[in-house]
């Protein structure tokens, strides 16, 4: 008779154990409800909402096509361009030259430091600093002028359009430097090396190679300059007083404030208005960054 050997039953797996490890992310958590969930869920309902009678409406959003609040776009929108692009080009070279262009090692430590400051100084600090060396009794302008140089001469100003843009230009070439690193970074020597050993001049490394691999990173790179000099309010409102250049997020302000048409839910629609396009702009920075990382793996 054979016997037949039963297997052993299976031990039943142990519980898991309950984790405290989500307690770390709950800062994170309670700061994007209190300063982004919170206050987006704010203006979405009061850009519908009549200020005096608390009503549903959709007065605040038919306001939007003011001539007033249009200018007051545009003019952010040109700002964030300009400032966007040339922010862009100028920091991509400064960046180029100091990771690929053989400089010191210590060069590009000092510069990568600054770039960490600078990209956060701005408000009424990057303001003062401005008006104290390029105001019409400014620093910078005496010298100029001591040298035959009057900067004023030609209408130039810097409480107006091409003044702002100057000043933004401070935060936003360190900015782009920080950003656009990683990318320099992620061009690997063997594909210049593979494309001499192939008979492709630099210029043809370049428009072939090196470009098409870095351009999602530079137009990611740019569209996040478009957003961050868009949403920019204290640099402005510090160095114009709300008067000399009118933006959007100064015209929000003073809408809020009833300054201009005293009227909180033309302000909240504006603010709307603003989030939707800076939404637009952080996808379309997401979908390039995405792109741009297949090459830095």
């Amino acid at each position: 008779m054979v016997s037949v050997k039963q297997d052993a039953p299976s031990a039943r797996p142990a519980p898991p154990k309950m984790s405290w490890a989500w307690l770390g992310a709950m800062p994170f958590f309670l700061f994007a409800l209190l300063f982004l969930i919170y206050p987006s869920s704010t203006i979405f309902i009061n850009s519908f909402q009549d200020s005096t009678t608390n009503q549903f409406t959709f007065k605040n959003i038919l306001g939007l096509s003011d001539p007033f609040i249009l200018n007051a776009y545009w003019i952010s929108i040109k700002i964030s361009i300009v400032t966007a692009l040339g922010g862009g080009i100028f920091g991509f070279l400064l960046a180029f030259s100091a990771i690929r262009g053989g400089l010191p090692r210590f060069m590009r430590s000092s510069l990568m430091t600054f770039c960490g400051v600078a990209s956060n100084f701005a408000g009424v600090p990057l303001a003062f600093a401005f008006i104290a060396l390029l105001s019409p009794t400014g620093m910078l302008t005496g010298w100029l002028k001591a040298a035959g140089i009057d900067l004023y001469a030609n209408d130039f100003t810097l409480y107006k359009f091409w003044g702002l843009s100057l000043v933004y230009m401070y935060f936003q070439f360190p900015l782009m430097v920080l950003i656009i690193a990683p990318a320099i970074d992620g061009l690997r020597r063997e594909w210049l090396e593979a494309s001499e050993n192939l008979g492709a001049t630099p210029l043809q490394y370049w428009r072939y190679v090196a470009f098409p691999i870095l351009l999602p990173s530079l137009l990611g790179t740019m569209i996040l300059l478009f957003g961050n000099s868009f949403g920019a309010f204290a640099t402005a409102q510090a160095l114009t007083g709300g008067a000399g250049v009118n933006l959007a997020t100064i015209v929000i302000g003073a809408q809020l404030r009833g300054d201009v048409l005293n009227d909180p839910g033309i302000g909240y629609a504006m603010a709307l208005g603003m989030v939707i396009i800076m939404a637009i702009v952080i996808t379309g920075y997401t979908l390039l960054q995405r792109k741009a990382e297949r090459w830095l793996r």
